[in-house]
């Protein structure tokens, strides 16, 4: 992790984990919690500069992805604009755009989509590559989405669980090998 990667706006520091890896070319910027074990791949940009952000453990954001908030609105308890909380265990697939929402313990989020606005993504779904969530969605638990707009297609099956559980744990392995040979 080098200063090019990490900005500070408005005199906020991204904050770090333990044996968080950040990839050469990701630019974090602002109000952004980056929890243990986590790691951000190549070109993805994080920007908290109206609203935080904040990444749980184990989570992975790949290559190419972008998260960003809001200011604009008002959420359910009054406060003005949307953060983006992902929690942990999360993957994020390569490309995604992630805009001021929530996405629990879990999920998976795949290839190109793009999460709106206040949508909601609950534990162990998987939102599939290229399908747009539109703002204020709430995709269940243990639900596949997929399209544009997305849809509910069918609850996961066993196989797409494993997945879910095991991708976390993939990334963290071969973060904690970025971090070996290069930190």
């Amino acid at each position: 992790m080098s200063k090019e990667n990490i900005i500070e706006f408005k005199k906020k520091n991204p904050v770090f984990g333990k044996d968080v890896f950040i990839a050469s070319g990701a630019k974090i910027i602002g109000d952004v919690l980056i929890s243990d074990n986590s790691s951000v791949w190549y070109n993805c940009v994080i920007r908290a500069d109206v609203n935080f952000v904040r990444i749980g453990k184990c989570t992975n954001i790949q290559d190419g992805t972008i998260i960003h908030v809001s200011s604009q609105g008002f959420s359910a308890t009054g406060n003005k604009g949307a953060p983006t909380i992902i929690e942990n265990n999360v993957t994020i697939g390569h490309n995604a755009t992630i805009h001021a929402c929530s996405i629990k313990n879990n999920a998976l989020i795949g290839m190109g989509a793009v999460i709106l606005d206040r949508a909601e993504i609950r534990e162990m779904s998987l939102v599939a590559a290229g399908a747009i969530i539109t703002p204020g969605t709430i995709v269940g638990e243990r639900e596949l989405w997929a399209g544009n707009p997305a849809k509910f297609i069918r609850k996961i099956s066993d196989t797409e669980e494993k997945l879910l559980i095991n991708t976390p744990k993939v990334y963290e392995n071969l973060s904690k090998e970025f971090l070996k040979k290069y930190f």
